[in-house]
């Protein structure tokens, strides 16, 4: 089972509480994104994670990504 299906899985609650956690929101964010990036091995993806890892430490792309997660029930572009 690759980890953006198990994150995917995990209740609500949970998956919002590891974003929440500064240091492990990020790496719970990254993780996700690279497992789609090996999973889908599409240009989109492979360049979404690399934007994060250049990016993804500020605080703004993890609150984007809570919002996201409230609204829509998964990550942004992941």
């Amino acid at each position: 089972m690759s980890f953006d299906k198990w994150f995917n899985s995990q209740d609500r609650l949970v998956q919002i509480i590891l974003l929440i956690i500064p240091f492990v929101g990020w790496v719970v964010e990254l993780l996700v994104r690279l497992s789609v990036a090996i999973n889908k091995k599409d240009a989109i993806s492979i360049i979404v994670f690399i934007l994060f890892l250049a990016v993804g430490w500020s605080w703004i792309l993890c609150v984007i990504d809570l919002i996201y997660l409230l609204v829509k029930g998964r990550l942004l572009l992941a």
